[in-house]
């Protein structure tokens, strides 16, 4: 079974690459494999609401920037972690560009895998941005994946995220439910509505 983890951070070598490696070192541990992939510092665009995507479902109509190529991999993988640095309180925004865009337009390739979020900061808005990112896998059924706090890791300068024990610590535990969860469920997607057909309802009419 293959983790697909996201780095959402514009620095290659940053605090969120050493707080997914860890992940990785640890899912490897349990016999998991992981591909790490980087969004990249190049622009990366916001959804305009165009549904073009849903014309031609699987990819998104602008092909520009990294979000296609990174949604391509949901197929391959058998759950998703994704990490961002706190910018404003909040995570990147690009990586949640990428997240909105590709789970829009090719949501059915990741709907009920696991999945998991991890916020880096300096200081504060850690939080806050662990819930932005955890609120998309909630709407695609994936179950999210818990360690022994929040999934977060501090460190401002490049490398200090390797001084924080219990972070890492944190990152261990979490790979180690990521493992379990896999293994128990043989890596197939929760089902969700199952068959049941989706009832929208809008409030105004």
């Amino acid at each position: 079974m293959n983790v697909l983890l996201i780095n959402g951070s514009p620095r290659l070598k940053g605090n969120t690459s050493i707080a997914l490696a860890e992940v990785a070192r640890q899912l490897k541990k349990n016999g998991i494999d992981s591909e790490t992939v980087w969004i990249g510092n190049k622009p990366v665009r916001g959804c305009i609401a165009c549904n073009k995507c849903k014309e031609k479902p699987g990819a998104c109509i602008f092909d520009d920037d990294v979000c296609n190529s990174i949604s391509a991999k949901f197929a391959q993988c058998d759950a998703l972690i994704v990490g961002s640095p706190v910018y404003w309180g909040q995570p990147n925004g690009a990586v949640l560009s990428i997240i909105q865009r590709a789970f829009y337009s090719n949501g059915a390739a990741i709907a009920g895998k696991p999945a998991a979020a991890i916020a880096v900061c300096r200081r504060g808005g850690a939080t806050a941005s662990f819930e932005t990112l955890n609120m998309p896998f909630q709407m695609m059924n994936m179950p999210i994946v818990t360690s022994q706090y929040w999934n977060i890791v501090y460190g401002r300068e490049a490398g200090q995220a390797a001084l924080d024990k219990e972070g890492l610590q944190t990152m261990r535990a979490l790979a180690n439910n990521m493992a379990f969860l896999l293994k128990a469920t043989g890596g197939k997607p929760a089902p969700g509505r199952g068959d049941e057909p989706w009832e929208p309802m809008h409030f105004i009419r």
